[in-house]
């Protein structure tokens, strides 16, 4: 077949959207395009070409589309630069900020924004520079903390929450990789060979085969996608009949191979939310870990079970973040458009994620700087920093005496949003860390009333008094929150501070089933008096 003009190759397409878009498109993004069916794949031989006007048409629907959308939604008052919008998915996890998953979190650019001394977004205006002290007193993965350290700042970050300190602490530590190297390895020969049940591995090897089978006939890709995303077919519609056909198979094959799926009672996180296979590996992996020597490779490791047994819970691909009720059958998946199945084992995500953890920990060691960090597992409303500092540090609490903290940069928890230890709730059961759920500002299970909004305000007020007298006179403070009930003029004002600026920035990318227009400000405050 002759390649007609108005077909291009990947190469080809990539450069023209480029020159289309006045941006960078690489071929990657092209690539992504036909795999999730947004534009159509044509074959020419061994080449892969992509019709000019079926592109030309996707991005002029798409071009321009979601700001003007944003604003038309939420006001023209949004700051469209504080979307990031050109920015590829692996940039906004880069390194270490995808170490363990945690709802809430924001993006490193975004903290990079505000406080990096070489940025020219503020016209000269500089609020933090390198050997300067930055405070997060809601840390949770400590985002603020990497981000600093990568900057040549010192950072304190403290958290209510025992694992969340855990996970930002792994991720700034200082490692010996030859010896995490070997831990890994020691660690990964024994969960390859423990068995608990003989007949998972030929149970699973006939399941994925009859889905590969059930998958390529019924839910081709790209094919399949493109008669979505052209409205060819129902995807609600299609992917129910054939949920409940492959069904049939599923049920058919745990009857043949004696599989127990879960245990007759749950007591606890682990038991409701775990095949019984899946229990009994997690359990002989923790043990393994328990008996590492090195303090720093067994919080690593513990890291990496825990983000594996997050990835192992018996629900839907959709309904990772937010759990619904056990899945422990196949399912049609709308995140891959296809049927997907529970999980029956933790050694292929523990391979993986050990794999990936190294990785990430060893390109953010070629970034660190020789800042000073401390981490701190408190109740921001009444710790004294000074005191926990000098506990942790010596050297950094003589600077910390010394000039104080330059100002603060965090993400406060939003009104009846998220239950923050609940969120990690199988950690806790396998790691049996202290919850202090009763100490959480503004949880989830108080919701949203009048009452949970007064309580959250008065928390957050004390945080601001109490670290504001930790703080440098001409201190800087950036609070990022959605502020739909608009209580941080109050909560300014009650600290004695003063909102000097607001930042109205639209949330991109959020789960794929919950895409409506969403937007937080970041408020710089200054001292009122």
């Amino acid at each position: 077949m002759q390649q007609a003009k108005n077909f291009f190759t990947i190469r080809e397409a990539s450069q023209w959207a480029s020159a289309f878009l006045k941006r960078d498109v690489s071929e990657a993004n092209i690539s992504y395009l036909l795999q999730y069916g947004k534009v159509k794949k044509h074959n020419s031989e061994s080449t892969v070409l992509i019709d000019v006007d079926d592109l030309k048409k996707y991005y002029e629907s798409y071009r321009g589309w979601r700001e003007i959308n944003y604003k038309n939604r939420l006001g023209d008052d949004l700051n469209w630069a504080l979307s990031f919008d050109h920015l590829r998915e692996k940039d906004t996890t880069k390194h270490v900020h995808r170490l363990h998953p945690y709802k809430g979190k924001f993006i490193p650019q975004l903290v990079q924004y505000f406080i990096d001394n070489h940025t020219d977004n503020f016209k000269n205006d500089i609020y933090f520079k390198a050997g300067d002290i930055v405070l997060d007193p809601f840390s949770g993965s400590g985002t603020t903390l990497v981000q600093a350290h990568e900057m040549g700042m010192h950072s304190i970050g403290i958290d209510i929450s025992n694992f969340n300190c855990m996970i930002a602490e792994a991720k700034l530590l200082d490692y010996n990789f030859t010896s995490l190297d070997n831990e890994i390895k020691k660690i990964k020969q024994l969960i390859t060979g423990y068995e608990t049940d003989s007949n998972i591995s030929a149970f699973e090897d006939e399941l994925l085969a009859c889905l590969s089978d059930f998958n390529n006939c019924h839910f081709p890709s790209p094919e399949y996608k493109y008669k979505i995303q052209t409205k060819q077919i129902s995807e609600e519609k299609y992917s129910i009949e054939k949920e409940k056909e492959f069904l049939k198979i599923y049920d058919a094959l745990v009857k043949k191979h004696c599989i127990e799926l879960n245990h007759a009672s749950a007591e606890n996180f682990l038991d409701k939310w775990y095949i019984k296979n899946i229990k009994k590996e997690i359990d002989f992996a923790f043990e393994q870990i328990k008996r590492v020597e090195d303090i720093k490779n067994k919080k690593i490791l513990a890291v990496i079970l825990s983000r594996t047994i997050r990835s192992c819970r018996a629900t839907t691909h959709s309904d990772l973040a937010t759990l619904k009720e056990p899945q422990i059958t196949t399912y049609y998946c709308w995140k891959h458009k296809k049927i997907c199945k529970p999980l029956f084992s933790i050694k292929v995500w523990f391979d993986r994620y050990t794999a990936d953890t190294l990785y990430r920990l060893k390109t953010f060691a070629k970034l660190k700087t020789d800042s000073y960090y401390s981490v701190i597992s408190a109740d921001s409303r009444s710790i004294d920093i000074f005191k926990e500092v000098e506990k942790r540090n010596n050297e950094f609490y003589k600077i910390l005496a010394t000039q104080k903290i330059r100002g603060i940069f965090t993400s406060p928890p939003y009104v009846g949003q998220i239950d923050y230890h609940e969120q990690h709730a199988y950690a806790y059961d396998l790691f049996g860390f202290e919850r202090n759920d009763g100490l959480e500002i503004g949880p989830l299970y108080k919701g949203q009333g009048a009452e949970a909004r007064a309580s959250y305000v008065d928390g957050i007020v004390k945080v601001l008094l109490n670290c504001r007298r930790f703080l440098t006179d001409d201190f800087d403070v950036f609070l990022v929150a959605n502020d739909k009930y608009n209580l941080y003029p109050t909560i300014a004002n009650q600290a004695n501070m003063r909102i000097v600026d607001r930042f109205k920035r639209p949330v991109l990318n959020r789960t794929e089933r919950d895409k409506a227009p969403y937007s937080e400000i970041v408020f710089h405050l200054k001292d009122g008096m």
